[in-house]
């Protein structure tokens, strides 16, 4: 007998860029600060995230976790600004590239960044910024960013 995959929770997002929602955005992420994150946390959050995909989708996907170091473009935006990109996506009218380029006057650097979810800052306590991100690439972008959320979560309660 076989079990349906339990249901993806909803992540918040802005109607018409809602202050509100972007706050409870932050927020969710903010409680998911791990304890600490290393080669084999990344693992096994990896691995979390491909089998929660595997329950929701047949579609093929992507994940990527990255150390705060590295130069890759996908991580640009998570990496600078310290928060996913559903978040960005929902502070600036639902992705909109023009106004989120002007706001931080990226200028010819704007392709580097993306505000689209499915980017992920992993957070570890008593440590100023990101120290990794993490980026899926398969679903809905809401989707995308709630996946990366509760494995984190899961992750954080294994660690506690």
């Amino acid at each position: 007998m076989t079990t349906s995959p339990r249901k993806l929770g909803v992540p918040p997002q802005a109607i018409l860029t809602n202050v509100i929602q972007v706050d409870e955005i932050l927020a969710q992420e903010k409680r998911v600060t791990l304890l600490h994150f290393n080669a084999d946390d990344a693992f096994e959050l990896g691995i979390s995230i491909r089998n929660r995909l595997r329950e929701l989708s047949e579609n093929p996907a992507v994940v990527n976790i990255i150390l705060a170091n590295n130069q890759q473009l996908l991580f640009h935006a998570i990496l600078r600004f310290g928060f996913s990109t559903w978040a960005a996506h929902n502070m600036f009218d639902q992705g909109d590239e023009n106004t989120f380029k002007a706001r931080f006057q990226l200028g010819e650097q704007a392709g580097d960044y993306a505000i689209h979810g499915g980017g992920f800052a992993v957070r570890v306590q008593a440590v100023e910024g990101p120290v990794a991100a993490v980026v899926v690439s398969g679903l809905a972008q809401e989707e995308d960013h709630q996946v990366i959320l509760e494995c984190l979560q899961v992750l954080l309660d294994v660690q506690k």
